[in-house]
């Protein structure tokens, strides 16, 4: 009697663990033909406007590389001194080097 209820529960288990896999691949299958629905009604929406279509362009937010840019200059302008030759912050708590003239 054992046998035959290990036996029923290792297939019920294999059957549960198939019929969950079964359902997220239709789910990513789902998901997957949703996406290309989408893509494929704006680029019949350009043909018919005329328009050209980027692919994912009403999907996605515009994007400037020149922001990372300027934003990465002004975090890095608080380590800069106004006067050439100046110190950085924390220098002058250095004892184990000794300072020398800038050419």
């Amino acid at each position: 009697m054992n046998q035959i209820v290990t036996t029923c529960s290792r297939w019920l288990l294999r059957a549960l663990l198939l019929v969950m896999g079964l359902v997220f691949f239709v789910s990513l299958l789902a998901a997957a033909m949703v996406l290309a629905l989408a893509w494929a009604l704006c680029a019949l929406w350009a043909r018919l406007t005329g328009r050209p279509m980027s692919p994912w362009g009403r999907f996605m937010g515009r994007v400037d590389p020149r922001t990372g840019f300027h934003a990465a200059f002004r975090s890095g302008a608080r380590w800069t001194t106004p006067r050439r030759g100046g110190s950085l912050p924390g220098a002058d708590e250095v004892t184990d080097v000794e300072p020398r003239d800038m050419r």
